[in-house]
């Protein structure tokens, strides 16, 4: 009697996959992702029958969120669907392998690309039906809609207590530390915090504050450079008045301030000017006298700047070529402003006491005034000399600009080509004045 063959039954590798949302109990000796494995385990075990095999590998995403495909285990198992290696997915619930719509749809493709059948152990459903894909839909826009809904409670939780003052967590504000969950003062930060709003007050210049705030070495709370970024992110900051914010919106906070309201409006005064303008006011706080007027032996030209060491202004000429090619481009490459600037200075005083100088210069006023005698010439000229340090800075500059045509710097000293058509103007706007006063 021949014994009856049993029919071959194709075996389908199963690959379990796991997930918790948060952390909490992940270090327990039996945990959330054992129990989900342990009910997967068993019901292949029922299907063995019908040729289910557990596959060796553990996917598994221990305290992370549902609403994104960005989770380890999930990554490795679809790689491996991918590689061919899977053909049924176990999860314990649906919304272990997804609690969004448009997330679920993707793997569904993914799924449906390479052959592989996805079941629920406690939702009972094949996705290789239409049916099971239904009953899929349905139980989908549901954990979906739990989710948006328990975000939203989140959200009102969050806005509730902003509104209360209450710190929430994140980062703390540089000046503070977290305490019981709460913000508490930093005493050595917040006199920091105190004198980068009152120097700012000072310089009205966040470029400028950035450089003077690594100079005295102070870091953020995890020892990075502060830069003017930061620093316009802290001065606009109104937990440092006292204040929570909540999207847009201002409430007294549960922490003491560390700046006064009285700074805080003398910073934001000042925060409301144009960037652009307040560089302008700074720069003019160190007027460079001979900006654009310097040029190098190689005949490029020397751009003014400074720095600041021990609390004092140093400013310098630096050669363009320095500046592009590095140090050794320019024989010259920089020199400090106020030498150059006290020798042509000391030159342009010289100049006005020379007679072939105070005859061109009456002859250059003449077509602009034909009344103006050289005498009158020589006594302007005269007049400017012991006049030039009471003159304001802006002043200076612009007298330099009217008789300066250009500077030029070589390794055995300096040359000064003067605009005579500048000093006969000059001379007529001195006459008129001197004129006008006895008049």
């Amino acid at each position: 009697m021949n014994a009856q063959s049993k029919p071959l039954v194709r075996k389908l590798r199963c690959a379990v996959y796991t997930r918790k949302s948060s952390e909490e109990g992940l270090d327990q000796e039996f945990n959330s992702l054992h129990a989900q494995r342990e009910a997967c385990e068993a019901y292949i075990a029922s299907q063995r029958s019908e040729g289910w095999v557990l596959v060796r590998d553990q996917y598994d995403d221990g305290g992370v969120s549902g609403g994104t495909l960005e989770r380890p285990g999930l990554k490795r198992l679809i790689a491996e669907i991918e590689d061919g290696l899977v053909d049924v997915v176990v999860v314990y619930k649906i919304d272990r392998l997804s609690r969004s719509l448009a997330d679920f749809a993707k793997l569904v493709e993914v799924f449906d690309r390479n052959g592989v059948t996805f079941v629920s152990v406690t939702q009972s459903f094949n996705t290789t039906t239409s049916m099971g894909r239904l009953t899929l839909n349905i139980l989908l826009s549901f954990a979906q809609f739990e989710r948006e809904v328990t975000a939203e409670r989140i959200r009102d939780k969050v806005a509730a207590s902003r509104r209360k003052g209450m710190w929430m967590g994140g980062v703390p504000p540089y000046g503070y530390r977290v305490e019981n969950r709460k913000l508490v003062v930093d005493e050595g930060a917040a006199e920091h915090v105190r004198w980068i709003f009152t120097r700012f007050i000072e310089i009205g210049s966040c470029t400028v504050l950035a450089r003077e705030v690594g100079q005295r070495g102070i870091r953020t709370s995890r020892g990075n450079r502060i830069d003017k970024k930061y620093l316009y992110r802290m001065l606009s900051n109104r937990a440092y008045i006292g204040e929570a914010v909540h999207k847009g919106e201002c409430y007294p906070g549960e922490h003491d301030a560390i700046i006064d309201r009285a700074l805080w409006d003398k910073v934001h005064l000042i925060l409301k000017e144009s960037p652009r303008a307040r560089g302008t006011r700074t720069r003019a706080q160190t007027p460079a006298l001979l900006k654009g007027l310097v040029f190098g032996p190689d005949g490029a030209a020397f751009s003014p700047t400074h720095t600041r060491k021990g609390g004092r202004l140093y400013r310098y000429y630096v050669s363009q070529s320095v500046l592009k090619h590095g140090a050794g481009a320019c024989p010259v490459g920089r020199v400090p402003a106020g030498e150059i600037e006290a020798a042509v200075i000391d030159q342009l005083r010289a100049v006005f006491r020379q007679p072939e100088i105070i005859a061109g210069t009456w002859r250059a006023a003449q077509l602009k005034d034909a009344g103006i005698t050289e005498a009158d010439a020589r006594t302007a000229l005269q007049q400017l000399d012991p006049l030039w340090d009471e003159l304001f800075p802006a002043e200076q500059v612009r007298i330099v600009t009217l008789l300066v045509e250009r500077v030029d710097i070589g390794t055995d000293g300096l040359s000064i080509k003067l605009r005579v058509d500048g000093l006969g103007g000059l001379v007529g706007e001195l006459q008129a004045k001197r004129v006008g006063e006895a008049a």
